[in-house]
């Protein structure tokens, strides 16, 4: 499985940016996508996921509910993050991630800084 993001950029507080992540390969395999980020000097953590069975059910970090939402378009093998009323706090490497039935993959990160 191959997974490219896209969406990262440069945004003023309160402003918004749409991550897209497209997965390849073996998509099949995959039983669930989710987002993670790493800011500077700090460890990656989990921002959101999203399951790949029909429930679609989700999980978002306390953070940034209500501000962010996480969604696929299964025929196009995409996820994408929605992120609005950004906050300087969300400025790091956002990263797509693939659980799959043998291993996990991950993207090659896209730059999300928030300027205040």
């Amino acid at each position: 499985v191959q997974l490219v993001e896209s969406g990262g950029g440069l945004v003023q507080a309160g402003g918004s940016l749409r991550l897209s992540c497209v997965a390849s390969g073996s998509t099949f395999s995959i039983l669930a996508m989710g987002w993670y980020r790493q800011a500077a000097e700090k460890e990656r953590e989990l921002v959101a996921y999203i399951s790949i069975s029909s429930s679609g059910g989700t999980y978002y970090t306390d953070s940034v509910k209500g501000r962010f939402t996480i969604s696929r378009d299964s025929a196009m093998n995409t996820m994408y993050l929605q992120m609005n009323n950004l906050e300087p706090n969300d400025t790091a490497v956002y990263y797509c991630k693939a659980r799959a039935t043998r291993m996990d993959y991950w993207g090659q990160g896209t730059q999300v800084t928030v300027s205040s």
